[in-house]
């Protein structure tokens, strides 16, 4: 970039006042330029003794009658200086003066006249209204004006909602000026500052409003007469037609949306200004530069450095084309718009600076000092200084922030410092690599080092992949009608098998969403191709995708990561993407994902999928999200909680199924299930025979009921648990009933003999022993020692009862 003087203050009229009223000290309140560059304004608001004034001076020394205006507080003071085209005289202009009070004076400047007041208007129909923000949108005026209540001593709270936003057209012809009708866009609202771009119009909270009402913004679209209410940090974006004037209110227009905007966090707007491609660009406190589209989308551009920024130090913002002009603390920066690349870098040597118009150059920057008017050229690269690739400059943004993640300091890591410093060679390397390859096509490319080319070698694969990936984005592009479908569809399945490779991060998830809503159908098939989903003989749907796909699909972001932009996390989109064409195969791909999980995870592990929402639920989860419900959804939902076969699942299923009275798929849930475990073998019969007790459904199918009944239920657990369930009569029982559904004794027969006559549990235990061919067991035999004649004198002889066997016996008894 080159910085060269164009021209002293000399060239000026009244060049030295210019400089004396720029060297004072003093920051004015505004320098503006009018749309040929050739006229300066200055707005300055002086401290007493001196008088605030406003004052035009012309370039090269135009002659004529200056403009000059000075008033005295408490008098009203200008509150806007519009330039606004005359349709009558090509690229004429003229300059509209609003002040509080309301009145518009409309000056026209004439080469060697000079300037002339055309025409004064009054802007406010009211008397008592006062203007705090102007701004011209096409051939009208909008403003927000206040209204002072009648009342001395309002309440405060409706005080607060005392301004109101008027538009009025100003139509300039040959007989003058003349104001249109007033029409109100919207009424009973806080202030704001209103910011036009070429078809739309921002409304800024101010800095002095309630905290309830600065937390979003409003752009108001004329030609669709639309609001869109956007907090862009929270990802919130509402629109609303206003079909009346009565819809017109402020807090009608937020009926819908007060719950949700009351939980975001005030907006952090330090500067604001409209860019050239009608953008609203916001600075925020901590230096923060970020741009809110007129849909109401907010994107990151770029970090100033030097940390918070105080509330009386200025930031100029200006764009010429799409590079981004921006000064602080006698700092300039030229950024990049579409990447938010920094361009160039200049510490100013002049302490004040303010941008001027540069007609029909926009590769160059005029900016006016006390010493001057400088410009800055940054002309486009030659042939042999090619820029980098977009995927160059992608490689060191991704790697700044994988090393800001990762990196204990508190300083911001940036492109520049990460080119200049020499620690992290891996994306220096890799944009070395880059460079070669993708330059070697165009023109004979730089010999590459030694040690890259294995590494060359490496990515050769991938490098293919992102040149015809790239190639085919082109062909989309340039394609006819009947083309896009086929080329959308090939593209789609790119991106896809490109992001499940990848890092399942924030910014992928947000653009697999935008995929999948905006071709449903290709991604479907993406998705299909990528797990390899297809059915084997049986008819059984497998999936052959590698674990690490797997891991993808069923990743379960946190719920700050998501936001709440409506961004779902991948296995929520394939579940939509299933119910949408293939409905059928849903409770088997919730099934296999079961599988893997069971496989890969151990049971209740935080750290896998179901640690937080089993995958069931979440499939259930999309299909509560369906517009519409019927019969199919209702069987969807009773198949996706049999497929878990969790315990409560399979009962809400059973419940679910008993709700519909459909007996003969109860049975056959009943006998599949109760396989599983003792447990839910025993709920499952518990709940069945308190349905047997309250009616005759089940009765055709008790012979298939009675075997499932657990071996531990007692008669007394079953009558228990029949006479609990009995229905309750308002009559009294009699003994033989007419209607023939009241619960006999004989149907309770069967079950009660199968469980009297089985064996019990205490029986079980003993059946070993019990069922041995001799009871008692044999005595082992003994070992008969004869003693010492010694030993049997000195040992006393003891009785015969004592020492006798039963043999002995028995034969003193025959004997």
């Amino acid at each position: 970039m080159k910085l060269r003087r164009v021209s002293d203050l000399s060239d000026f009229s009244r060049g030295h006042w210019l400089r004396e009223l720029l060297c004072r000290g003093e920051e004015p309140s505004r320098v503006q330029s009018s749309p040929d560059g050739q006229h300066v304004l200055l707005l300055q608001k002086s401290r007493p003794p001196a008088v605030p004034r406003l004052v035009a001076f012309q370039r090269h020394s135009i002659a004529g009658a200056d403009l000059e205006r000075s008033w005295q507080p408490p008098q009203p003071a200008p509150v806007g200086l519009l330039f606004l085209q005359s349709p009558v005289v090509p690229d004429s202009w003229v300059l509209a003066v609003v002040w509080e009070h309301g009145r518009t004076e409309v000056w026209h400047f004439v080469v060697a006249v000079g300037w002339h007041l055309l025409q004064t208007l009054e802007l406010c129909q009211g008397a008592r209204a006062r203007v705090v923000s102007v701004c011209s949108q096409g051939a009208s005026l909008v403003w927000c004006e206040e209204r002072p209540p009648l009342g001395a001593h309002s309440d405060v709270s409706k005080c607060a909602f005392r301004f109101c936003v008027c538009a009025r057209a100003l139509e300039l012809g040959e007989q003058g000026v003349r104001l249109g009708t007033a029409r109100i866009v919207l009424h009973n609202s806080p202030e704001y500052q209103v910011l036009a771009s070429p078809q739309h119009v921002f409304l800024v909270p101010a800095a002095a409003g309630f905290a309830t009402t600065s937390k979003f913004l409003l752009i108001w679209h004329p030609e669709k007469a639309e609001f869109t209410i956007t907090a862009p940090s929270a990802g919130f974006i509402h629109s609303k037609v206003l079909r009346s004037s009565s819809e017109s209110d402020f807090k009608k227009l937020l009926l819908g949306s007060v719950g949700l905007l009351s939980g975001f966090a005030p907006l952090d707007i330090h500067t604001s200004t409209v860019s050239n491609n009608g953008g609203l660009l916001l600075v925020s406190t901590k230096g923060s530069v970020n741009i809110v589209e007129p849909d109401g989308t907010q994107r990151h551009i770029f970090d100033l450095e030097g940390g918070p920024l105080a509330h009386g130090s200025p930031v100029q913002l200006k764009t010429f084309g799409s590079i981004l002009a921006c000064v602080l603390a006698g700092v300039l920066y030229l950024v990049d718009q579409n990447s938010g690349r920094l361009v160039e870098k200049e510490v100013l040597s002049m302490k004040e600076v303010h941008f001027l118009e540069s007609q029909g150059e926009e590769d160059s920057i005029q900016v006016l000092s006390q010493s001057g008017i400088y410009s800055f050229s940054f002309s486009k690269p030659e042939d042999n200084s090619r820029p980098e690739p977009c995927l160059v400059e992608m490689v060191f943004e991704e790697a700044c922030r994988y090393y800001q993640r990762r990196s204990l300091s508190s300083s911001k890591l940036t492109v520049e410092k990460l080119k200049k410093g020499g620690t992290f060679q891996a994306p220096v390397v890799l944009a070395a690599i880059l460079q070669h390859s993708l330059h070697q096509k165009q023109k004979p490319a730089q010999s590459l080092q030694d040690s890259y080319t294995k590494l060359l070698s490496t990515v050769s694969l991938e490098l293919q992949s992102y040149m015809s990936l790239e190639l085919l984005k082109t062909c989309v592009v340039c394609a006819t009608e009947s083309e896009v479908e086929s080329y959308c569809k090939e593209l789609v399945e790119q991106e896809v098998s490109r992001i499940l490779q990848s890092d399942m991060d924030k910014d992928n998830l947000a653009y697999l969403n935008s995929v999948f809503a905006s071709f449903p159908k290709a991604a479907w098939k993406a998705t299909r191709s990528c797990l390899q989903l297809q059915q084997n003989g049986d008819g059984l749907l497998v999936a052959r995708a590698t674990p690490e796909v797997w891991k993808k699909v069923l990743c379960q972001p946190q719920l700050e990561e998501v936001g709440q932009n409506g961004m779902v996390p991948l296995f929520e989109l394939i579940c939509a993407s299933f119910l949408r064409f293939k409905p059928k195969w849903l409770p088997s791909f919730v099934e296999l994902t079961q599988q893997y999980v069971s496989s890969s995870w151990s049971y209740g592990s935080k750290e896998g999928p179901e640690g937080r929402v089993p995958l069931y639920k979440r499939a259930l989860g999309v299909l509560a999200r369906k517009n519409k419900h019927g019969e199919a959804d209702e069987e969807m939902e009773l198949e996706l909680l049999l497929c878990s076969k969790r315990p409560k699942a399979v009962l809400q299923a059973l419940h679910l199924l008993i709700h519909l009275k459909r007996w003969q798929r109860v049975v056959e849930v009943a006998e599949k299930f109760s396989k599983l475990s003792p447990l839910l073998n025993k709920e499952i019969f518990i709940t069945l025979l308190a349905e047997f007790a309250q009616h005759r459904e089940l009765d055709p199918y008790l012979d298939r009921l009675w075997p499932l009944c657990p071996a531990e239920l007692t008669a007394s657990d079953i009558l228990t648990t029949v006479l609990q369930h009995l229905p309750h009569s308002q009559e009294e029982p009699v003994p033989f009933s007419s209607e023939g559904n009241q619960l006999t004794v004989g149907l309770l027969k069967p079950l009660l003999q199968r469980v009297v006559q089985r064996p019990s549990v205490q029986d079980e235990m003993y059946s070993d022993a019990l069922q041995s061919s001799t009871f008692p067991p044999p005595t082992p035999p003994r070992e008969h020692k004869i003693p010492s004649k010694a030993a049997a004198d000195d040992v006393p002889q003891p009785s015969m009862a004592r020492t006798s066997s039963p043999s002995a016996l028995l034969q003193d008894d025959s004997v």
